[in-house]
């Protein structure tokens, strides 16, 4: 899977790490790697797989491209429907274009996107991206798999597969129009760290207790992406677990630590 393993010396790594953990969470994964697939930088458990909740919408937006139900970045223009998401706020009840989706991470818009296309061509695509387990079935018994599969339900990815499929997708080693990859790359929103252009998605979602419900203080939060400066780009993942309720999203979180200890990890990696 991984042509190699190399890490930042161990005290540097572990000073990072706590100095930039968000309070309350619990660091579960920093990964990154070069786009080839060489793991340059690996803490925590990297190899187990979770939900990608909103870091779907990467390989979605690839997707939807690819497919044709999205056009550009500003077409379709798809508008809040009674009944549909709206927990995300004022942006969600708006009319959104795929930028805007993708910005404000707004589920109903990847609902339209996933309905459109059907169980056995998401899956289809997925399988093809090799994109953790592939499986956009839903909750057993449920069949709501074009609903929230990729929302802690069956679909699920480990942050090794996360950087593996962003390494192919920077290298254009999927199997869609380079338009397609043109576009989605396009509407990715990014920061500036240290001198590197970092663009990522991010993601949060609930894990599920014992009786179905949700646990709501031990979010996942995500933070995937890739960084270039000076001609090198890198991709990498962050994972982190909330151990207690939050009022600020995991996703958010996690892309705050991420871009705090970025310059100090990407400067101690190998070239």
């Amino acid at each position: 899977m991984a042509q190699m393993t190399a890490s930042i010396p161990v005290a540097l790594s572990a000073v990072l790490w706590l100095a930039v953990t968000p309070a309350q969470a619990r660091p579960v994964c920093m990964i990154v790697a070069s786009t080839s697939g060489t793991i340059l930088h690996e803490d925590g458990d990297c190899r187990t797989r979770v939900t990608p909740a909103s870091t779907f919408k990467l390989p979605l937006s690839l997707i939807g491209f690819d497919s044709g139900f999205l056009k550009d970045a500003q077409d379709p223009v798809l508008t809040y429907r009674k009944g549909d998401p709206d927990w995300g706020g004022k942006a969600w009840t708006q009319p959104n274009d795929p930028a805007s989706w993708l910005r404000h991470s707004v589920v109903w818009y990847s609902q339209r996107i996933t309905r459109a296309l059907g169980t056995a061509e998401l899956t289809r695509y997925a399988a093809s991206f090799d994109y953790g387990n592939a499986d956009m079935s839903g909750d057993p018994g449920k069949d709501n798999g074009l609903e929230r599969s990729w929302i802690a339900s069956s679909l699920k990815i480990s942050p090794v597969e996360q950087v593996l499929f962003l390494g192919k997708l920077i290298e254009r080693r999927l199997p869609v129009a380079a338009n397609a990859i043109d576009q989605t790359i396009a509407i990715v929103e990014s920061q500036t760290a240290g001198g590197w252009t970092v663009s990522g998605k991010t993601g949060t979602a609930y894990p599920r207790k014992a009786d179905g419900s949700f646990d709501r203080a031990r979010a996942w939060g995500w933070y995937v992406g890739w960084a270039r400066r000076d001609g090198r780009t890198l991709v990498f993942a962050r994972l982190d677990q909330d151990e207690t309720q939050q009022s600020v999203s995991g996703g958010l979180r996690a892309r705050d630590a991420l871009l705090g200890e970025w310059e100090a990890i990407a400067g101690s990696l190998p070239r």
